[in-house]
């Protein structure tokens, strides 16, 4: 008899251990975890990836983990996307009445790395993370690796590129955008390197696409990149090798239909010197890199071509010591996304186009 009871209470407590180390959760909250892109420490001591492609990792146990995030919009929604061992896996929405964690689980027992990424822009609202919960999880910094900042618009974001879940025409505007696969972070996984994003949709160097502000100049020191915002970015926490801007096919456009002046290229080009000179003012040892842009044709194409040379021309003149500026000008290409925008499979097209050149630029 006693040696069944000793039997029963040594199987209860052997289970009991079991089951609590199946059990085990460890967590990092927000102020841990180690981000790269333009992110903050909110009020609510969450952390908030504000940018394009924005994004931090970590490492975990088992088969699952949960990601605690949400949104400030109750009634909207919003996506980060995820690369598991290496892997990019998929995006996945985030409602503003999310109550629950996201769980992202694998095929596997054992240790795993995460990286986890904001898919859509700055005007998309930030993503909130509390905290990271897992056996064994630990925050992972980035890779001790050149960084090259992408200055740009919608392409450079990855906006509408994306519609393998919802088709264009439909949805949101964030529905369709994919920063992971946009020609930037493409290009600096090819070559080994950290990127961060600071792009907003439908802007340029003098006017956006339909109106005529916000300009790039007015916003890139504001932090959520808003024209009225108050909170200034922190230019101290990177210092980027190479700096790629890719801005004009905005200032060309011909907007929505309305009144819309024509394309003013002393504006353009004035306004353009001046935008480098803040840059350069910020990352004074950078890199600076013009970039075309792939969606302006023919005539136009020509014109812009010979604007990058000028800015470039002038830049060289006005900092003599320094790096002269280089320039890209990209192939025309008829663009398969949504609103006539780059798709993901020409993001790639993009990114093959640019390898060589940042190749360079990097051994410099």
């Amino acid at each position: 008899m006693k040696n069944s009871i000793l039997s029963t209470f040594i199987l209860f407590i052997f289970c009991s251990l079991h089951s609590h180390a199946k059990t085990k959760v460890d967590t990092i909250y927000a102020a841990d975890l180690q981000p790269i892109g333009r992110t903050l420490i909110n009020n609510q001591h969450n952390l908030a990836l504000i940018t394009s492609g924005a994004h931090f990792g970590f490492s975990f146990k088992g088969n699952e983990c949960a990601i605690y995030v949400s949104i400030a919009d109750a009634g909207g929604h919003n996506y980060l996307q995820y690369e598991l061992d290496g892997i990019y896996q998929k995006r996945i929405r985030v409602d503003g009445n999310l109550k629950e964690p996201i769980i992202i689980k694998t095929n596997s027992i054992g240790s795993h790395r995460i990286w986890i990424y904001k898919a859509t822009e700055a005007t998309s609202g930030a993503l909130l993370f509390s905290k990271v919960a897992g056996e064994g999880v630990k925050s992972l910094s980035a890779p001790k690796l050149p960084l090259i900042e992408f200055i740009g618009n919608s392409i450079t974001c990855g906006a509408a590129a994306d519609d393998s879940e919802i088709p264009c025409g439909t949805g949101d505007y964030q529905d369709h955008h994919n920063a992971y696969m946009a020609y930037g972070p493409r290009v600096a996984r090819a070559l080994n390197v950290n990127f961060i994003l600071s792009s907003v949709s439908g802007i340029g160097v003098y006017r956006t696409w339909n109106r005529d502000s916000p300009s790039m100049p007015l916003v890139y020191e504001n932090a959520n990149f808003q024209e009225k915002d108050s909170l200034k970015w922190d230019f101290k926490t990177y210092q980027p090798k190479i700096i790629s801007i890719a801005l004009g096919t905005n200032d060309m456009s011909n907007g929505d239909g309305s009144a819309r002046a024509p394309f003013d290229t002393v504006r353009f080009v004035n306004d353009y010197v001046k935008f480098v000179q803040l840059v350069k003012s910020k990352y004074p040892k950078a890199q600076i890199a013009l970039l075309s842009s792939p969606m302006i044709k023919g005539n136009s194409r020509e014109i812009l071509q010979r604007c990058l040379s000028r800015i470039k021309a002038t830049a060289d003149t006005t900092y003599p010591k320094d790096r002269p500026v280089a320039t890209f000008f990209f192939e025309p290409m008829e663009a398969h996304g949504c609103s006539g925008h780059p798709s993901v499979a020409d993001h790639q097209i993009l990114a093959e186009e640019l390898k060589p050149f940042f190749a360079g630029l990097l051994k410099q």
